[in-house]
C-alpha cells in the first residue's frame, strides 16, 4: 500500500497546478457548484495540487489567475461554462482544459443545431420546431409548427424547452394546443429560442463516452415519467438500473450510436448522450452533454463504476483529457509599444 501511495504522488504531481472551475452564471449554477465541489474534493485525495474558483461572470482578473495554471478543469454547467465561452478564454490564454473544445462546445449546446447535424449524419433524433423570438422568421415558424400540429392531434404530446439549457431545466411536456399560449409565455421569459419536440414514449438510457470508448448504458426509471430537474436532484427516488436490461447487442449497437452522436458535433474528450427508445425498439437521441454532472451520485460516476472505475480514477482520466495540443492558438502575449 505504501509503494502505491508514492506512485499516487509521482503521478498526481505530473498534472501541475489544477484550477477548478464552477459556479457560473446559468441556470444550472447550483448543480455546477456541486459537481466542483466533489471534484475538488476527489484531487485532493489523490494528491493533486488543486484550487477551486467559484465563478459568478468572467473578469479580466478570472484570466490573469487562470494563466498561471497548468490545467483548468471545467465544471461549468449550461451558458457560459457548456457553449464554448470558457473553452475560448482559455484557448487565449493557452491554458489547457477538460472536455470539448470551442466548437463541439457550442454546437452541443445549440439542441437546434445539434439536430440539424445528427439529420445530415443518419442520427435519429425526434421530430422538432424551432420558434425563435428574435428571429425576423418567427412568423413563419410559428405558423408552420401551427399548420403541421393543428390538423394532427396525433403528434401530441410534444416537449417543449429552451434551444440552450441543460438540467431539464425549462422543460415541459404539452398535451394540446390549448397549452401552447401559457408555455410560449413562461419559456420566452428566460430565453429567446424555443425548442418543440416530439415526445417518445418508452424507456430513458443515457451513455457515458470518454477518449473514444462508451461505457456501460445505464436506463433511467422516474417514479413520475417524467425525468426532470425534480427527478434529477430533488426526490431522491430516480432507479438507475446497471445492466441497462437491454440485449448485449443492442447495447453495444447504442453505444456505438452515441459515439457517432458525440463525434459528430465535432466533440473531444468526455460526454454524455441521452437517449429514448420507443416501444418498438427505435432509438432517438436527445441531447449530448459536454460537461455532465460529477457528484458520487451523479450518471457519469455510475456508468464509471460498472466498468471497475472508481470516482477519483474517473476525475484523473477526465482531466487527462485537459492535453495542451488541444489548444488551436499559441498563448496571446502583450508587447509595449515603443513610441
Amino acid at each position: 500500500m505504501e509503494e502505491q501511495q508514492i506512485d499516487l504522488n509521482k503521478n498526481a504531481q505530473a498534472y501541475g497546478n489544477v484550477a477548478v472551475v464552477m459556479g457560473g452564471y446559468s441556470a444550472e449554477r447550483e448543480v455546477s457548484l456541486k459537481t466542483g465541489k466533489a471534484i475538488v474534493a476527489s484531487l485532493k485525495r489523490s494528491g493533486v495540487k488543486v484550487t477551486a474558483f467559484e465563478v459568478h461572470q468572467f473578469s479580466s482578473l478570472l484570466l490573469e489567475q487562470l494563466k498561471h495554471f497548468d490545467r483548468v478543469f471545467i465544471a461549468l454547467h449550461g451558458a457560459g461554462g457548456e457553449d464554448g465561452t470558457i473553452q475560448g478564454l482559455l484557448e487565449c490564454i493557452g491554458v489547457p482544459y477538460t472536455g470539448s473544445g470551442v466548437l463541439g462546445s457550442a454546437l452541443a449546446m445549440d439542441k437546434f443545431r445539434t439536430k440539424q447535424i445528427w439529420q445530415a449524419c443518419g442520427i435519429p433524433t425526434p421530430e422538432y420546431w424551432l420558434l425563435d423570438k428574435s428571429s425576423p422568421d418567427y412568423d413563419q415558424q410559428f405558423e408552420a409548427f401551427f399548420a403541421d400540429v393543428g390538423s394532427n392531434p396525433k403528434l401530441f404530446p410534444l416537449i417543449i424547452k429552451p434551444a440552450e439549457e441543460g438540467s431539464s431545466i425549462g422543460v415541459h411536456k404539452m398535451e394540446s394546443l390549448r397549452e401552447l399560449g401559457p408555455l410560449l409565455e413562461e419559456g420566452f421569459k428566460t430565453a429567446s429560442r424555443l425548442l418543440i419536440e416530439r415526445f417518445v414514449e418508452g424507456s430513458e438510457y443515457t451513455a457515458f463516452v470518454m477518449d473514444g470508448k462508451a461505457y456501460p448504458v445505464i436506463r433511467i426509471e422516474a417514479k413520475t415519467g417524467n425525468y426532470d430537474y425534480d427527478a434529477k436532484y430533488v426526490t431522491g427516488d430516480t432507479l438507475y438500473h446497471i445492466p441497462c436490461g437491454l440485449p448485449a447487442d443492442s447495447e453495444k449497437l447504442m453505444q456505438f450510436a452515441a459515439l457517432k452522436a458525440f463525434e459528430s458535433l465535432s466533440c473531444s474528450g468526455w460526454g454524455r448522450a441521452d437517449v429514448m427508445v420507443d416501444e418498438n425498439g427505435q432509438m432517438y437521441f436527445l441531447v449530448v452533454n459536454t460537461v455532465p454532472g460529477m457528484t458520487e451520485t451523479s450518471l457519469v460516476p455510475k456508468s464509471a463504476a460498472a466498468a471497475g472505475m472508481s470516482f477519483d480514477e474517473l476525475v484523473l482520466k477526465i482531466l487527462d483529457t485537459a492535453q495542451s495540443e488541444k489548444l488551436s492558438k499559441p498563448k496571446l502575449e502583450t508587447e509595449e509599444v515603443q513610441a
